[in-house]
């Protein structure tokens, strides 16, 4: 027990190390943000949450001849005239996009809360709890279900934020410093996009905020990652202040129809409780199956066995029944089951290379970002290509991460209606090569991420489309040859994401974007 504890902290403390310094020294390969349509018009488009882009006001901006802007804009000058190399890098990492910075900061804080709970000295599990998030263990377990709820609840945030501030961009029309004082130094590219209300800041405000109620213990590190942004869009010339209040004020009164949400999506039920597990046990045995067990020892109760019950984005509760929940598993007594049994066997027995290398790759276990947060990074390195606005940018990320979020419901409304057992639980000898997770196995939750993943990124890039059903494909995969999901899991877990998918193509249709 000593040992394993030790082991966790040391995870734990690499994690956190290397959670500072990706975020803080991130590596600047990626452009500025240059894009390619600055969509001037997207204050019409469809917002999620919002009743329409002029439900917060905003009030309008000082003029640009006023003497108080002019001092804001001697405050860019300023700082200017004595930058430092440090802001200069500063400068440099912000300008390759907000939504893409604050994307990356939220996989590695994922990924630094992506441990479970050791268990106690009497054999039971300890739970996080937002209601004490600093002690032991520190909430959240940023679990794959979490993690999805997470970066969609952020996504689905910014880009109503983001369709508001376009809106009194346009309203209000007020030019960049650098364009209004041609003395001023734009040290990012130039654009004819109006300044006020701050984009940057609108950003900034609605994600703090958010990330604050999914991350309490680490509030401190968000506040200072929010002012270096803030200060970084002064000094390149983007925004004088007054754009960055503004637009920061608008982002937290958005950030607050999402937090409200968020307290009343079940989430907090999903763990369930004893009785819970025993019926779900019970059940399964009552249809004659052979119902999931843990495998750890003592049992680790099952991850979030309630969150297939928690408040969709893109469909409701009976479509969620009637159209995505795959029909049952083979029967643990078919012949089929055997059969497919036996394929994993025969995985874990005679892997080939390659096979362990697409088992690896798409792990995506302990101490990483998790399935969705692998996804967000596949789009981040094609949006960047496709030099997107930053609305469209927020659009699109809230597309796919609201996909991932209902993929995440959708797939533990299966494993716990199943609750079918995993390979290795029906043949011990079947050892798995990435660990093996604490819940049912029908259906696969990397299969219905990646599907839900692959169509709704095919629709936002076709040119892609194909490369993405490939990777999803392989990811659903890298699960047989781990040894961790039957092939049945796999195929019909594909399927799900594809369906759910499809819910956030028609959303895209109809969001005023295409």
């Amino acid at each position: 027990m000593k040992k394993i504890t030790l082991l966790y902290i040391a995870l734990a403390l690499v994690v956190l190390h290397s959670c500072s310094k990706d975020i803080t020294e991130n590596n600047l390969q990626f452009p500025a943000l240059q894009p390619a349509n600055t969509d001037i018009n997207g204050g019409t488009w469809l917002p999620i949450l919002l009743t329409g882009p002029a439900e917060f006001a905003v009030a309008a901006p000082i003029a640009t001849t006023a003497p108080d802007y002019i001092a804001q804009v001697n405050e860019i000058k300023s700082f200017q005239a004595t930058i430092t190399k440090e802001e200069k890098r500063s400068v440099n990492y912000w300008s390759a996009g907000a939504i893409l910075r604050w994307n990356e900061i939220m996989r590695e804080l994922v990924a630094l809360h992506n441990l479970p709970p050791y268990q106690n000295a009497d054999g039971t599990y300890p739970f996080p709890s937002a209601n004490n998030p600093l002690a032991y263990p520190q909430f959240p377990f940023a679990n794959p279900p979490y993690a999805a709820r997470a970066y969609a609840y952020v996504a689905a945030a910014q880009y109503d934020a983001l369709v508001a501030a376009w809106h009194y961009k346009k309203l209000y029309n007020r030019a960049a410093p650098y364009t209004v004082d041609p003395t001023v130094n734009a040290l990012i590219p130039k654009s004819d996009l109006p300044s006020y209300p701050s984009e940057d800041a609108a950003v900034i405000g609605v994600t703090t905020e958010l990330l604050k109620l999914l991350f309490p213990g680490d509030q401190e590190f968000i506040q200072l990652k929010a002012e270096e942004h803030k200060k970084a869009r002064i000094i390149a010339g983007a925004n004088v202040r007054s754009d960055l209040e503004a637009g920061e004020a608008l982002g937290k009164l958005v950030a607050q129809k999402f937090v409200t949400r968020a307290r009343g999506d079940r989430t907090g039920a999903a763990i369930g409780n004893q009785a819970l597990w025993t019926q779900m046990e019970n059940d399964a045995i009552t249809r004659g199956e052979i119902p999931w067990i843990s495998q750890e020892s003592p049992r680790r109760p099952p991850m979030l066995p309630l969150f297939g019950r928690v408040r969709t984005w893109l469909f409701d509760s009976l479509t969620m029944v009637t159209t995505i929940r795959p029909v049952p598993p083979p029967s643990t007594s078919s012949q089929q089951f055997k059969d497919e049994l036996a394929e994993i066997y025969n995985f874990s027995k005679n892997p080939t290379r390659e096979q362990v290398r697409i088992a690896h790759f798409w792990a995506d276990g302990l101490s990483t970002y998790t399935p969705p947060g692998h996804w967000n990074a596949i789009a981040a390195e094609d949006f960047v290509k496709a030099n997107f606005s930053e609305l469209r940018w927020a659009r699109n990320m809230a597309l796919l991460n609201m996909s991932l979020m209902d993929a995440a419901i959708a797939c533990w409304d299966a494993k716990y209606f199943y609750f079918n057992p995993r390979p290795s639980q029906m043949d011990p000898s079947i050892k798995t090569t990435t660990g093996l997770p604490n819940f049912p196995s029908y259906t696969s939750g990397h299969s219905t991420f990646s599907g839900a993943a692959a169509t709704i990124l095919g629709h936002i890039i076709p040119s892609r489309a194909t490369a993405y059903t490939e990777m999803a494909k392989e990811a659903s995969l890298s699960r047989m040859y781990g040894a961790i999901h039957y092939r049945s899991d796999c195929e019909k877990g594909l399927e799900a994401g594809n369906k759910v998918g499809a819910f956030a193509i028609a959303r895209a249709r109809v969001d005023g974007a295409e």
